[in-house]
């Protein structure tokens, strides 16, 4: 009949698939501060700030921090019976060349070879990470990687 009301046609819902249950953010530990022994806090602060062109802010206790993204490097100083770091601190960059020319200044490249070809060279590795190593006074080995080319396991 003219002028009666036709409800619309209700749309037929597509059949949903079980889902697996989500993962807890919060049962995921967060890795948030990297350790590391220096012989000298001053000449700590000095070094790491010059390298890695970030401002360290000293705390109790004979360390300093300096923050690294989400992750903060602690540097605590112990004296001279510093333990180097067991395995490379791994830093991602913007600007490798810019840190590299700040290690060279501050005579810190690796001497060592990585896969054949020199530490303290930017060379891309054979897991494609464009980077270089290097050592701090306390012989904690440091890598910087380019952004953009982190392998991600």
């Amino acid at each position: 009949m003219e002028g009666e009301y036709t409800a619309p046609m209700a749309k037929k819902k597509a059949p949903t698939r079980a889902k697996p249950p989500a993962r807890v953010a919060a049962d995921v530990p967060r890795f948030f501060r990297l350790n590391i022994e220096v012989g000298d806090l001053g000449r700590a602060l000095r070094f790491y700030g010059r390298l890695l062109g970030i401002e360290g802010r000293e705390g109790p206790g004979s360390r300093a921090y300096f923050q690294c993204g989400p992750v903060t490097l602690q540097v605590v100083q112990i004296g001279a019976a510093a333990h180097p770091a067991a395995k490379c601190l791994y830093f991602e960059v913007s600007h490798l060349e810019r840190i590299h020319a700040r290690a060279k200044a501050l005579r810190c490249l690796s001497k060592g070879d990585v896969h054949d070809d020199s530490g303290g060279r930017i060379v891309t590795r054979p897991w494609g990470e464009r980077s270089f190593y290097a050592e701090d006074p306390w012989d904690n080995p440091l890598c910087f990687v380019q952004e953009g080319t982190r392998y991600a396991p």
